[in-house]
């Protein structure tokens, strides 16, 4: 009976230990992660970023976005991977609900605090904090939830932008088949360059009787106002150096007709024109150089290596030796 009775208690231990196991489970297992509702991408015409006391607003027109009132045109890649941290947020565990919010990056002078519209509906609104320990998670607060959770991702840097970090850097970008002239100054010498269709060599043909006949081949030169053909390798370099040229920064308190007298002009002419002027340093011990473009309409700089190697480039075609 004494065996019995020890074999009654071991049982009723062991069934309050998995009562206890149940009933006191993390607290994890306990908690429901909010309802996230299904935003698009595509379908949000509106953001803003504030980060303390600074809010930068993005508006969509003509399926462009743009920036603030001015309206630079802002880097679609960019904004590209904003929305999409939008479209795909996902929060995966209950972090804090202490509402201490400093460890997390997530008070109002760290935290960068998004809002999204879908037309005029506020389709997403939340707080993003710094990056978990494992950088594969973020800290996040929904807008009407005062508790941190785990949002899948390292995506503060997405947002951490400036005005000028998300404008458009592209200047100048060309379709490189369609120039058919390029006229290029330098320190006062000028070219024209244009293209011209000649038949250089005889090919051969057979007609419908099987005889062989000859007619001309047609191949495309670049040749100078003279005539004189040019190098077709050196002309296709330079246009390539041109397309899709992006600039380090742009100049804000400066018209493009404030520039005047460029050290390094190209005019390129197809089917609209385009156009690129260099300009001289405001100080010699800059790292950049002021430009223009027919493709932007705000002032911009270009980089040494940038300008040294249009410069190195036209000067090829110029034969002209710097000294």
């Amino acid at each position: 009976m004494k065996i019995k009775k020890e074999y009654f208690i071991l049982a009723g231990v062991m069934v309050a230990l998995i009562l206890y196991l149940v009933l006191h489970r993390s607290d994890r297992t306990h908690y429901k992660l909010p309802d996230m509702t299904k935003v698009s991408g595509k379908q949000i015409s509106k953001l803003e970023v504030g980060k303390a006391d600074k809010t930068l607003v993005l508006n969509k027109k003509d399926n462009t976005w743009h920036i603030g009132s001015k309206e630079y045109p802002a880097d679609s890649a960019k904004v590209k991977k904003m929305l999409d941290v939008i479209e795909e947020l996902n929060l995966t565990a209950l972090v804090s609900e202490s509402k201490n919010y400093v460890r997390y990056d997530l008070t109002h002078d760290k935290k960068i605090a998004v809002k999204a519209w879908q037309g005029k509906t506020l389709s997403r609104e939340f707080d993003i904090g710094k990056a978990a320990t494992t950088y594969q998670h973020t800290f996040v607060r929904l807008a009407t939830d005062p508790n941190v959770y785990h949002a899948i991702g390292n995506f503060r840097r997405e947002f951490d932008q400036t005005v000028d970090e998300l404008r458009d850097k592209t200047v100048l970008s060309v379709t490189e088949k369609d120039i058919r002239e390029i006229t290029l100054t330098k320190d006062k010498k000028t070219m024209i360059l244009s293209q011209k269709q000649v038949s250089e060599q005889e090919g051969k043909k057979k007609d419908k009787k099987g005889k062989t006949s000859k007619e001309p081949e047609i191949k495309i030169v670049w040749q100078d106002a003279e005539g004189k053909k040019v190098d077709k390798e050196k002309v296709e370099s330079l246009l390539s150096v041109l397309n899709r040229m992006e600039c380090e920064s742009y100049i804000n308190d400066v018209k493009k007709d404030d520039l005047k007298n460029p050290t390094c002009d190209v005019v390129m002419k197809g089917n609209k024109e385009y156009s690129l002027s260099v300009f001289a340093k405001k100080d010699k011990d800059a790292k950049t150089y002021p430009a223009i473009s027919s493709e932007n309409e705000y002032p911009f700089l270009l980089s040494d290596s940038q300008v040294d190697t249009i410069k190195t480039k036209i000067d090829e075609l110029l034969e002209v030796k710097e000294k």
